[in-house]
């Protein structure tokens, strides 16, 4: 089934295309200005031969996500070093578990780069299986707010888990799955329900726990799936606009979420839910261009209070490192999802293709979101930063959509093609064989 270059969609069914030559010689095919931003045609020279090469979208997806882990760390150390200390615990309580949580994510994520196709559509179903299981565990007693409202959390002895976040990394794997299996289906009402019913009893699930922000990037997810694979714009135009009424109507029907989107419109009315946007606006003014230093920003010690850990993190950095901080970042981010979006293009499979551009798609929302947050551009959604904010289940959950970018990069045409020509030229081992006969 051919692949749409501008796009990156793959098609529900072939179109023919006409012997028509173009108008003009300057016209270019379509899609040709993203195959070129993105360097997927190689072509001449050597930047574009270096673009081209077979693992460039393994290395540079490894690389910023280390170095992204690495800042995580440090931001860990500095942003919940206060209110770790205003709860009766040490100043690195928070940084540690989250160092635990790093290492054990990236455990998680490489024996994930190394599974096959066939494997993680096995894992999906169990993930999938285990994650509805524990987000009804979290509706029972064994589920807590964790002190933050809502109740997301499920208590394990010592450790706590937030299974929605798991589930984002569930639902892409079930997902491609489902679509790649039963893509001439995803073009009727049945083959749609189906997968929607996947989703849906999920984000009920969630939605019941009291988290809206990971709805949010749930239904992100599902939407940039379902346009990745082609389906028709009709349902992707009214599952838009139902879920655009849905958040409304979870907005209008709780209190505390509308006073933060009030506040968001009108900051200067002294509520209390404007103190932590305020706050984060004057770290990042404070930061200047090179910021105060790691571990002085003063907006931790009072305004940002608990948010300066989690949904306010890039507001800390920010005041810490300033605003080259705050630009390496981004620039880290936009390299991860450049590659990601590499990634996915150059798949000849329809699985790889759609888990990698819905777990590209999923950082880059998060990320996204998180920022604009702290820019106060967007109304508090209580989203993470991935690899950044304070959380272990969201730590681990993005690295494992990081292991499935790299499983999928490893993959890539290109790719197989080099480890097969390199497994071809190794020279052949040569073994001498003795004659212990007599030698006359």
């Amino acid at each position: 089934m051919p692949l749409d270059r501008l796009t990156g969609r793959m098609p529900m069914a072939e179109k023919s295309v006409g012997s028509r030559a173009p108008r003009t010689a300057r016209r270019q095919a379509p899609g040709s200005w993203l195959t070129h931003l993105l360097r997927l045609d190689g072509g001449d020279g050597p930047s574009r031969r270096s673009l081209a090469q077979p693992f460039l979208d393994y290395y540079v997806i490894l690389a910023t996500t280390v170095l992204l882990c690495g800042i995580g760390a440090l931001m860990g150390l500095s942003s919940s070093s206060v209110y770790s200390q205003s709860l009766g615990h040490g100043p690195y309580h928070f940084a540690i578990r989250q160092i635990l949580f790093l290492i054990a994510g990236a455990i998680a994520a490489a024996v994930v780069s190394r599974l096959s196709e066939t494997h993680l559509r096995q894992l999906g179903g169990f993930a999938y299986a285990a994650v509805c299981l524990m987000l009804v565990l979290v509706l029972t007693f064994l589920g807590s707010d964790a002190g933050k409202g809502n109740q997301s959390w499920l208590s394990l002895g010592p450790v706590s888990l937030q299974p929605s976040e798991f589930a984002k990394f569930a639902l892409v794997l079930i997902g491609a799955s489902y679509m790649s299996s039963r893509r001439d289906e995803m073009a009727t009402p049945k083959g749609v329900g189906i997968y929607l019913g996947l989703y849906g009893v999920v984000g009920l699930l969630v939605v019941a726990q009291g988290d809206l922000g990971t709805t949010m990037i749930i239904g992100l997810i599902m939407l940039t799936q379902m346009w990745s694979f082609g389906v028709p714009k009709r349902y992707l135009g009214a599952l838009i606009g139902a879920g655009l009424l849905a958040v409304l109507l979870l907005i209008a029907i709780t209190p505390y979420r509308a006073e933060r989107v009030l506040s968001f419109l009108h900051p200067d009315n002294g509520a209390s839910t404007s103190q932590q946007p305020l706050s984060a606006i004057y770290a990042l003014a404070t930061g200047g261009w090179w910021g105060v230093g790691i571990g002085a920003s003063r907006q931790k010690w009072g305004g940002l209070y608990d948010g300066a850990q989690n949904d306010f993190v890039f507001a800390v950095l920010g005041e810490e490192m300033g605003l080259l901080g705050t630009l390496g970042v981004i620039l880290l981010f936009t390299l991860l999802i450049w590659a990601g979006v590499r990634t996915a293009m150059r798949q000849d499979s329809l699985f790889r293709r759609s888990a990698a551009s819905t777990a590209t798609a999923w950082i880059a929302a998060q990320a996204l979101i998180n920022m604009s947050v702290s820019l106060n551009l967007l109304p508090v959604v209580g989203v993470p930063l991935p690899f950044i904010s304070i959380g272990g289940s969201a730590l681990v959950s993005a690295l494992l959509a990081v292991g499935l970018l790299l499983a999928c990069a490893r993959t890539e045409p290109d790719a197989r093609r080099s480890t097969a020509a390199s497994q071809r030229t190794e020279p052949a081992r040569v073994t001498s064989v003795v004659d212990g006969g007599n030698r006359g």
